[in-house]
């Protein structure tokens, strides 16, 4: 027999947690090479193992990001996330909100 958890058991308040003022936030797949941003936390929208894997790679609220550079079709972009780079989808980022620091 399958058991499955209901959805509201696979993500925690730390995954879903977005500051108040994300509502005028933007979002990390349109922040230009060389830009720099604040993340302020995760869109509502994004699937719970996708919120959970981003937070895992340190995508969190307060975290500074960077964009390193682009694959020349756009997709994907490398992000420098504390002492580290790491390649994103577009989609991916798309579920982080940031704060734009240039």
């Amino acid at each position: 027999m399958l058991l499955r958890r209901p959805a509201a058991a696979n993500t925690g308040p730390s995954v879903r947690a977005v500051e108040a003022s994300a509502g005028s936030a933007g979002r990390l797949s349109d922040l230009p090479p060389g830009g720099r941003a604040t993340i302020v936390g995760l869109a509502d929208g994004a699937p719970p193992a996708t919120a959970r894997r981003l937070a895992d790679l340190g995508f969190t609220a307060g975290t500074p990001v960077q964009v390193v550079r682009r694959a020349p079709l756009r997709d994907p972009v490398v992000y420098r996330v504390k002492d580290y780079d790491l390649c994103l989808r577009r989609a991916q980022a798309a579920h982080v909100l940031i704060r734009d620091a240039r």
